[in-house]
């Protein structure tokens, strides 16, 4: 009689799963609840301590760690030696083995004592699986549930390929454990998470039809344990969502976080093309919108407030088309609007998404054979320091903080212009940071008159403010930082350009 070995957290399907076991004729073995959920459903099932004599104990801590259990999921009987120890041990082979693990990840996203966090991790559960998963040539090794009738169509069978792919998806599912397990007791310890090794588990979300490119792969996958944001949106209406619309509506729902309650942010390959605070989110919407209308088509709108009808019907407009529009919610009223709407209304798609927070998080970025990680960037709120003889106006200075808060946004070299409630310009992404001036200037037009300008770093020579004031600029913040920096605020004083340094950089590569 073949043996299968069944002990699930998750107890969905497992029922049937041993139903169809005992009917090919397995004996089935079984802990705790398992055990109890098997035998309510009129299965006969052996407890694990028949089989090795030694009782469960210490809260459940200590029951299938055993020779008599781990003999049967490492021995390989293909070798005359094992069997030969087999058998003088009296230890029978386990040909199933179906386990999946404490809830850890459920226990420490939700409200929880250290102790619950600490309890609800699972020991002998990795140690079967793993134990299993080595010795797969000669069992089948079973931790998620969609495998079952896969499992029960080849269970008295020698399918290597089956047993293969579910060994490699067992060592997924302890690996991706574990780091759960490493991730939460080292910031429990207040450690610093950039340390000499760094496992980091994400779940799959969606795949995609293709990447970045057509000829590239790609999905989505989501961190349990950071904070929520994009990757836990829901999708209320339209069409599949691509990695490109995902990797803009990231960017946009970053900017607009940082904006006053109501603003909007549209955002076109990964850089913001408008952003606005009106006084109804329809009007922010078209402030936004005014910044760059060709680049807003089919661009990405964000609000960080739940969008109304006001606002749908700014974005279904004559000439609007938009493939993402995130709120924190959608109003009814609005989703009909978009529903309705003839044409793209039907693709777009809405996103309802958790604001980030404004706590830093680990950022990852992947580069050929490794990763750079680090802190997400939040502006650590150093006091600005007026350096020039003029100093702004209150209205400059409401200007210059709204254009800041854009600023970590836009690409390096990175140049916004614009006023207390609304982007006029941008150069992002530029080689020199001349040129990023030169074109923020351009899309301004003549809205630079009186408007202010933001640098996401210093100016190394006067020749931007130069041009800055030459189209009307009225005050200027950057970080400083230059070995130039006296020569750019003696330039701007003799052009009467108020400056604020901030000693702060906000490089976007």
């Amino acid at each position: 009689m073949k043996r299968a070995l069944l002990s699930v957290t998750d107890k969905s399907g497992v029922v049937d799963f041993a139903k169809g076991l005992a009917a090919k004729g397995f004996e089935l073995v079984s802990t705790g609840g398992t055990a109890k959920a098997l035998r309510d459903a009129g299965l006969t099932v052996k407890d694990v301590s028949e089989v090795t004599g030694f009782p469960e104990m210490m809260d459940g801590r200590l029951k299938t760690l055993h020779p008599l259990v781990h003999g049967g999921l490492l021995g390989d009987i293909r070798l005359d030696s094992h069997r030969q120890a087999m058998a003088e041990a009296g230890i029978e082979p386990i040909t199933v083995v179906c386990v999946n693990l404490y809830a850890f990840e459920k226990t420490v996203t939700g409200p929880h004592e250290f102790h619950e966090a600490i309890e609800s991790i699972d020991i002998g559960g990795p140690a079967m699986i793993r134990a299993a998963a080595k010795n797969h040539p000669n069992l089948y090794v079973v931790v998620d549930p969609a495998d079952y009738p896969a499992v029960l169509e080849k269970a008295t069978e020698d399918d290597q390929e089956l047993k293969r792919r579910l060994a490699a998806k067992a060592f997924r599912h302890t690996a991706f454990y574990d780091s759960m397990i490493s991730r939460y007791l080292t910031e429990a310890a207040n450690e610093n998470p950039l340390s000499e090794t760094l496992s980091m588990g994400y779940r799959l979300i969606m795949g995609f039809r293709y990447g970045e490119n057509p000829h590239q792969t790609g999905a989505l996958y989501a961190d349990p344990l950071a904070a929520p944001g994009i990757a836990q949106a829901k999708q209320l209406w339209g069409k599949e969502l691509s990695y490109n619309n995902l990797n803009d509506a990231d960017g946009a729902w970053e900017l607009v976080a940082d904006l006053p309650k109501g603003a909007c942010a549209i955002i076109k390959h990964g850089n913001p093309c408008g952003a606005a605070h009106g006084q109804t989110l329809g009007d922010s919407y078209r402030l936004a919108r005014q910044s760059d209308p060709i680049s807003a088509f089919g661009g990405i709108a964000a609000f960080n407030t739940e969008i109304d009808a006001d606002a749908a019907n700014a974005m279904t407009e004559k000439g609007n088309f938009l493939e993402v529009v995130i709120g924190t919610s959608f109003t009814e009223e609005a989703v009909e609007i978009f529903k309705n709407r003839s044409g793209w209304g039907q693709d777009v798609r809405l996103l309802a998404a958790p604001l980030p927070p404004e706590k830093a998080t680990l950022m990852v970025k992947t580069i050929r054979g490794g990763a750079i990680i680090q802190d997400s960037d939040e502006d650590p709120g150093i006091e600005w320091k007026v350096v020039t003889k003029k100093a702004p106006t209150p209205e400059q200075m409401a200007a210059l903080k709204f254009q800041w808060s854009i600023i970590p946004h836009v690409k390096s070299n990175a140049i916004v212009v614009g006023t207390e409630n609304r982007l006029l310009g941008v150069g992002a992404g530029q080689m020199n940071r001349v040129q990023s001036v030169r074109l923020a200037l351009e899309q301004a037009g003549e809205g630079a008159q009186g408007a202010v300008l933001a640098s996401d770093a210093f100016f190394p020579f006067p020749d931007s403010i130069q041009t800055a004031a030459a189209a009307g600029i009225a005050a200027v913040v950057q970080p400083g930082g230059s070995k130039k920096d006296a020569d750019v605020i003696a330039a701007a004083d003799e052009l009467g350009i108020a400056m604020v340094l901030t000693s702060v950089r906000h490089f976007r590569h």
